[in-house]
């Protein structure tokens, strides 16, 4: 039992199940919306002016969000898979907040980002890190307990 611990799917969610399924949902969600404003055409377009709440996109950047979202929504499923979700979290967009740093208003900027897409992907790093490394109280059985 305890080798099987945080790795079940029953019983109550921990935090970081829980913080991994409502970012996945929201990414899902934004990358969802995304194409409705977007569309399809200039995939890979730059300072293209399209918003969602003053975060600029573009449709290589709508589907970058439904992929991180999918795999929160599959990943929140059990303990160990949060933890992996927040490790992707915390060095996927650690190292897109880096890129934004240089590439905000560059005709190279395929992801067509503003600086408010670096603040909120600095902020998603973050979340991240507590997924990966913040405590859970009760994640592995008493050690005296005979399964």
């Amino acid at each position: 039992m305890a080798a099987n611990a945080g790795n079940t799917t029953s019983g109550a969610r921990t935090w970081p199940q829980l913080l991994s399924l409502v970012i996945g949902a929201v990414y899902l969600l934004v990358g969802i919306v995304g194409f409705f404003v977007t569309g399809f055409d200039d995939f890979f377009g730059h300072d293209t002016n399209e918003t969602i709440v003053g975060f600029e996109v573009n449709p290589f950047h709508n589907v970058v969000h439904i992929l991180i979202g999918a795999a929160g929504l599959l990943l929140a499923r059990t303990l160990a898979g949060a933890r992996t979700y927040g490790w992707l979290l915390a060095v996927g967009y650690g190292a897109t907040f880096l890129y934004g740093l240089f590439a905000v208003g560059q005709t190279w900027d395929f992801l067509s980002l503003n600086w408010a897409d670096n603040w909120l992907h600095l902020v998603s790093a973050l979340a991240g890190l507590a997924i990966a490394l913040g405590p859970v109280r009760n994640a592995v059985p008493h050690r005296g307990t005979r399964v």
